[in-house]
């Protein structure tokens, strides 16, 4: 049977990495009976990705930065349209660093995945400018932007017209960070085209596929998946896995509204914190997972407050996961206008201008304050 892995190159369907029943703890392990049946029913996956799949567990893997870099230096050297999906609710955690120096001459399509969780009231043309904005200061330029659902399957019928449109006879490559729903996208792209369901393998947990999937185009050219980037400054690498519901909600958040003296708190759970430093009384708006718990105190009382719960009253992190857990880190602006404070990875807080407010996260993740869009 190894003998015909060496020969055959075989391939998770899932992950993109290459089949070997020799080392459980190596990308691509399968063990030898698993594999002819996977062959027999044409569906073969390693046991990372079939334990994925069934019953939603998750296995640590090797991978490293030298990895990324050769599949980025791969994006450099194709002829290719660059389909670049990044999380609405992320939107500096789906920075892939350095990107613009890999892109080359290749066009790019900027794709904002998680749009059926947004609020209704958000005008989607005012986000679709911000991320544009965004991205040209980092050094891109996109050819066109859009917002899609790959969840709820919203939008890639259009998705799809913008591809063809832009990328003439050249080859797509799909690229993103970990976590901001790229094999699912994919997912959705080979089931409209193909009918197959679920070929790529998708969770919530950062970091599914391990190495490129080539998908047939009709004319011969290819769909190219790669695996998501890791980016270690996102929410998502900082939350243990139970939490990670939080930082990927199932259903549009609901805005929570707060009355707010000055001198007051808001405990986003145990992971980040809202202190209304100065201002009139006044509303602020929450933006997070309608599952996530806000707490009101009084700010000279927080840092003890916190101490004292969190863990407990403030979940997550649970109290068994604290010794893990990154201390928050504090922001402070001064809005001269309405604005988002933005917890990346979490959500927002819309604030009225002539305020200063602190914003804390866990230490690397970012903290930003952009104009209102709502």
């Amino acid at each position: 049977m190894t003998e015909t892995i060496d020969d055959e190159n075989l391939i998770c369907i899932g992950c993109g990495a290459t089949i070997q029943s020799d080392d459980p703890n190596k990308i691509g392990y399968t063990p030898k009976s698993a594999i002819q049946k996977g062959l027999d029913n044409n569906e073969l996956y390693c046991q990372r990705c079939f334990r994925l799949r069934h019953y939603n567990e998750i296995a640590p893997v090797s991978l490293t930065d030298d990895d990324f870099l050769r599949l980025l230096n791969q994006i450099r050297d194709a002829n290719a349209l660059i389909v670049y999906v990044v999380d609405i609710f992320d939107f500096n955690g789906s920075i892939i660093p350095g990107l613009h120096r890999f892109v080359g001459d290749n066009p790019v399509l900027l794709v904002g995945n998680k749009e059926d969780l947004l609020p209704r009231s958000l005008r989607r043309t005012k986000l679709t400018d911000w991320m544009r904005q965004q991205t040209n200061a980092n050094g891109i330029r996109p050819v066109d932007v859009t917002l899609v659902s790959a969840k709820k399957n919203h939008q890639i019928s259009s998705l799809l017209e913008l591809i063809e449109k832009h990328r003439g006879k050249r080859d797509v490559y799909v690229v993103g960070v970990t976590n901001v729903g790229k094999s699912t996208l994919i997912n959705q792209i080979i089931r409209q085209t193909t009918g197959v369901q679920e070929l790529i393998t998708t969770s919530r947990f950062p970091g599914t596929t391990l190495d490129k999937i080539e998908i047939p185009l009709d004319d011969g050219k290819q769909l190219v998946d790669t695996p998501g980037i890791i980016h270690p400054d996102q929410m998502a690498h900082v939350l243990p896995a139970d939490a990670l519901k939080y930082v990927a909600p199932q259903k549009e958040i609901k805005p929570r509204t707060f009355q707010l003296n000055e001198q007051q708190t808001i405990f986003l759970g145990g992971v980040a914190r809202f202190d209304y430093v100065r201002g009139d009384r006044n509303g602020i708006v929450a933006y997070f997972d309608n599952n996530l718990n806000l707490h009101r105190t009084k700010l000279e009382n927080a840092d003890a407050f916190y101490d004292k719960h969190v863990g407990g009253l403030l979940t997550p992190p649970g109290e068994n996961e604290l010794n893990d857990f990154p201390e928050l880190e504090r922001h402070e602006f001064h809005l001269e206008q309405k604005s988002d404070l933005v917890i990346e990875g979490l959500g927002w807080i819309t604030v009225p201008g002539n305020t200063t407010i602190a914003g804390w996260a866990p230490k690397g993740v970012s903290v930003i304050v952009r104009r209102a869009m709502i």
